[in-house]
């Protein structure tokens, strides 16, 4: 049985798809989607603003959504991405050089995990870098899962400040995607604001995550460091592992059922709201052999978590390369790195969407 009834964090039903091959199908299904028909009355997954419950115009949903990744793709094409990784590569360097200077112990995730996609979004994006800690303060407030006040809160001052920055570049274009998102016929301040903010959030929060994730699970399996230490032609290979590996997290990507549909036996209503669990689904032992193991020479390219079809991430070459960077740049600089407490004593974010440590105390 790959569907179950459950109860989300705040007590609304939902039901939850686990195996590969459905949550694959799903993901690509325009039977379900993120709008609801009455919002109002819709299940809800937490309190974030943002994620917690419907988003979008029922009606309309698909054709803005088209709109949308229209708009963004050129931005973040894998060729465009792919120019932009020696500049990656640049600023991982001056990260891993100051790591050094530094000096043994410090923290991974303060030094690395969250000033390289930072770095690497706001100058893709035209957004200064000194406005980092207050951006970073509202998007995590954006997708906080448990104070609803608290995610509106976030998500205006994020889009107001989308606002602000959209009005600069109208006056003084450079060469990054808010100007260039501007310059587009037919895209409005609003939309502009509302597109910059979009990418501004998704394009560092999961990077940051996922970064943390991976270091903590590299440096908590020594065999398998020392497989990426001693050949970094393996690096591309393990960071796809490390997207898959993590279980738990946010619960399901939401989807709303736009129609009556069956699965597996089970009859969904329309409205009703359905958990896409990627999680479960990269450890599905059907697609993955021996799926709770940590295996870098795995071939893991097929997982589920940058999505599939239809939506899937636009940013996702994106953080290939930045993931792909970090990891060859640590096991080339700090092939003796290792983990300054037990694993299970590092602290992970559970307040939002996103997760990964809270910090990551390394030696080397």
């Amino acid at each position: 049985m790959t569907i179950h009834q459950v109860r989300t964090a705040v007590g609304d039903a939902a039901w939850l798809v686990t195996g590969y091959a459905e949550v694959r199908r799903l993901l690509d299904d325009d039977r379900l989607g993120r709008a609801h028909p009455a919002p109002e009355t819709a299940a809800r997954t937490g309190e974030s603003a943002l994620f917690g419950g419907p988003l979008g115009d029922f009606a309309t949903e698909n054709a803005d959504h088209a709109r949308m990744r229209s708009l963004l793709q050129p931005h973040v094409a894998p060729r465009r991405m792919r120019a932009l990784r020696h500049r990656v590569e640049a600023l991982a360097d001056r990260l891993l050089t100051d790591l050094a200077a530094h000096g043994s112990p410090a923290d991974l995730q303060a030094a690395l995990a969250v000033p390289l996609p930072v770095l690497v979004i706001c100058e893709l994006l035209g957004v200064p870098y000194e406005d980092r800690d207050r951006f970073r303060a509202w998007t995590a407030d954006a997708a906080n899962t448990r104070d609803r006040a608290r995610s509106e809160r976030g998500l205006g001052e994020l889009f107001a400040y989308g606002g602000r920055l959209v009005a600069r570049k109208r006056e003084a274009p450079g060469d990054d995607v808010i100007s260039r998102l501007c310059a587009t016929d037919g895209v409005s301040d609003d939309e502009a604001a509302v597109l910059s903010m979009a990418l501004l959030f998704a394009g560092h929060e999961t990077t940051v995550a996922q970064i943390g994730l991976g270091a903590l699970l590299l440096l908590s399996h020594r065999d398998q460091w020392q497989v990426v230490v001693d050949d970094p032609a393996l690096v591309p290979g393990a960071v796809e592992e490390i997207l898959r590996a993590p279980v738990g997290g946010g619960g399901g990507i939401p989807r709303y059922a736009r129609t009556d549909l069956r699965l597996d036996g089970v009859t969904i209503r329309t409205g009703d709201l359905v958990l896409l669990d990627t999680g479960a689904a990269n450890h599905d032992p059907a697609a993955f052999p021996d799926p709770d193991r940590f295996d870098v020479t795995r071939s893991a390219a097929a997982h589920l978590t940058f999505g599939h079809g239809a939506r899937y991430c636009l940013g996702a070459p994106l953080a290939r390369i930045e993931l792909e960077v970090v990891f060859a740049g640590l096991a080339r600089r700090f092939p003796a790195m290792r983990l300054a407490v037990d694993a299970d004593a590092v602290p992970l974010r559970a307040d939002v969407l996103t997760g990964g440590p809270a910090e990551l105390p390394v030696r080397w």
